[in-house]
C-alpha cells in the first residue's frame, strides 16, 4: 500500500502535477473567463488522481462524473438512461460509461434532427517502468489526448447553451468511453443507446487533442463536399483561427464509427505531437489561448451545422461516361460554381429553392413529406441541366423539387485547371408538415 502510494507521488513530483486540480495563480490574472475554465478542466481530468483515465478504471469513472456534472451546471440536459457498458479483456468485463446530454433547438421542424459533439474520455491509464533498479508507476496523464477536447467540449456546451434561441437543430453533448478499446463507447452509443434515432444524426463533430494549436490547427472530413463547404465559407468570418483542411485523416477517432454508419463527420484537431501517447502528456504543454481561439472557430462551425441545410454522406457520384464528357463533382473542381456570388449551394437553396417551391395539395392532404435528393449539372455556360431524383419521396414531391430546379436562373460556372467545366452537385429538398391541421412546412418555415 505505502510503496504504491510512495510510486505515485513520485510519479506526479516528476511531472509537476502534484496539485490535482488547477489552482489560479498571480500568473493567471490577466487570464480570460475561457482559459481559466480550459485550465480548470485540463487541470482536473489530467491530474494525477485520474491515474490516466484507463477504460474501466475509476479515473475514467470519475473524469465521466466530471463531464456530466459541469454539463448540468452549464444548462445541459442529461440523458442517464443506457450509458454503461461492458468491455471484454480477456476473461474479465470492464465497465465503462459515456454522458450523454442534449441542448434541445428552438426549431419544432428540425429540433428533431440532432448535431453530435463528441469527445473521448480515456486515455492509456498507468503502467511500471523501471528507474534506478526501483518499480515506479507511470502515469499517462493525457492531458491534451485528450482532456483538451473535454475541456473543448464543456466550453463549447456553455457558449452554445447561451445562444439557445439561435440553435435550430438539437445538439447531442457526448463524453464517450472507452474509445481507446476500438472505440466501444461512440459503437455503443450508436448502435445501442440512440439506434432507434441514429437516423436522425445529420454530422458529427469530434473534438480530439485540441491543446496544441501552436503546431496548427486541423479539419478532416473524409473529403466531404457539404463539410468542406462550410469550413471554406468561415474563411470569408473574421475568427481568431482558420481550419486548415487535410486530406490525411491525422489521428483514427470516434468520428470513424460514425462514418461508419454514414453520417457526416467532421475531426477537429491540432494534429501530431511528440507527447502523444507517453507520460510527457501534461498539463504544462498545453496551449491555452489556442485553445480559446480555436473554441470560437468551433462555436461557428457547430451553428452552420446546426442551423443549415444537412449535409449529405455522399457527393455526388460521377461515372465514367461522365468524366468522358468533362463533368466533374463538385468537391473537386478548383473553382466552385456561384449562385448569386456565393460558392455555398445553401444560398442556391436559401435564396432560390425555398423562395419558389411550393407544398403540393395532395402531398399536404396525404400527410406526404420528407427530404427529396436531387441531381443535377451546371454546365460551361452556368446553365442547371440533367435534373433528376437521385432518391425520391413521392411523385408529387419528387416533381416539384425538379420543376424548381430546372428553372434556376444561370450560376457563374465552375472551373478546373482554369477552364470552365460542367461541374455535378446534389441537394437535399426537404418537405415537412406541421402537426397543426390545415399548414405545412418547407425547410422548417410554416406557411398557412
Amino acid at each position: 500500500m505505502f510503496k504504491r502510494l510512495f510510486a505515485l507521488l513520485a510519479a506526479m513530483l516528476a511531472a509537476g502535477v502534484i496539485n490535482a486540480q488547477y489552482r489560479t495563480t498571480l500568473e493567471d490574472l490577466d487570464d480570460s473567463e475561457n482559459v481559466r475554465a480550459f485550465k480548470e478542466h485540463v487541470g482536473y481530468l489530467a491530474g494525477a488522481q485520474m491515474e490516466g483515465r484507463k477504460a474501466g478504471s475509476e479515473g475514467e469513472k470519475m473524469a465521466a462524473a466530471y463531464l456530466e456534472e459541469k454539463l448540468k451546471e452549464y444548462g445541459i440536459d442529461i440523458l442517464t438512461a443506457g450509458n454503461e457498458f461492458g468491455i471484454a479483456s480477456g476473461a474479465d468485463t470492464l465497465t465503462s460509461r459515456n454522458v450523454v446530454g442534449m441542448l434541445q433547438g428552438w426549431d419544432k421542424s428540425l429540433n428533431k434532427r440532432y448535431i453530435v459533439i463528441g469527445a473521448r474520455i480515456d486515455n492509456l491509464g498507468m503502467d511500471t517502468m523501471t528507474v534506478d533498479g526501483e518499480n515506479v508507476d507511470r502515469i499517462y496523464y493525457g492531458a491534451n489526448g485528450n482532456a483538451s477536447g473535454m475541456a473543448m467540449l464543456l466550453e463549447l456546451a456553455r457558449k452554445l447553451s447561451y445562444a439557445r434561441t439561435l440553435i435550430r437543430r438539437s445538439i447531442l453533448f457526448v463524453g464517450f468511453g472507452g474509445s481507446c478499446e476500438t472505440f466501444a463507447g461512440s459503437w455503443y452509443f450508436l448502435n445501442r443507446t440512440f439506434e432507434k434515432d441514429a437516423s436522425a444524426i445529420d454530422a458529427m463533430v469530434n473534438l480530439d487533442m485540441l491543446g496544441m494549436g501552436n503546431n496548427g490547427f486541423y479539419a478532416y472530413t473524409a473529403s466531404n463536399g457539404d463539410l468542406n463547404t462550410i469550413v471554406q465559407s468561415l474563411q470569408g468570418e473574421l475568427l481568431p483561427v482558420q481550419a486548415q483542411l487535410v486530406s490525411q485523416e491525422p489521428y483514427p477517432g470516434d468520428h470513424i464509427v460514425f462514418y461508419g454508419s454514414e453520417i457526416p463527420s467532421v475531426l477537429f484537431t491540432t494534429g501530431r505531437y511528440p507527447e502523444h501517447g507517453t507520460g510527457r502528456d501534461t498539463f504544462d504543454i498545453i496551449d491555452f489561448e489556442g485553445m480559446e481561439k480555436e473554441l470560437e472557430y468551433i462555436y461557428s462551425y457547430v451553428v452552420h451545422l446546426a442551423n443549415g441545410q444537412a449535409p449529405q454522406f455522399r457527393n455526388v457520384t460521377v461515372k465514367k461516361a461522365d468524366l468522358d464528357n468533362g463533368v466533374y463533382a463538385y468537391s473537386d473542381v478548383e473553382t466552385k460554381p456561384m449562385f448569386l456570388n456565393s460558392p455555398d449551394p445553401r444560398t442556391f437553396m436559401e435564396r432560390w429553392v425555398y423562395q419558389y417551391l411550393k407544398y403540393p395539395k395532395y402531398a399536404m392532404d396525404n400527410g406526404i413529406q420528407g427530404r427529396v435528393l436531387v441531381d443535377f449539372i451546371i454546365n460551361e455556360k452556368g446553365e442547371v441541366q440533367d435534373v433528376k431524383v437521385s432518391r425520391g419521396v413521392h411523385s408529387v414531391l419528387d416533381d416539384e423539387a425538379v420543376r424548381v430546379i430546372s428553372a434556376s436562373p444561370k450560376w457563374k460556372p465552375g472551373r478546373h485547371r482554369g477552364k470552365k467545366c460542367k461541374v455535378a452537385l446534389t441537394v437535399a429538398v426537404e418537405f415537412q408538415l406541421t402537426k397543426e391541421k390545415g399548414k405545412f412546412g418547407i425547410n422548417g418555415k410554416t406557411i398557412n
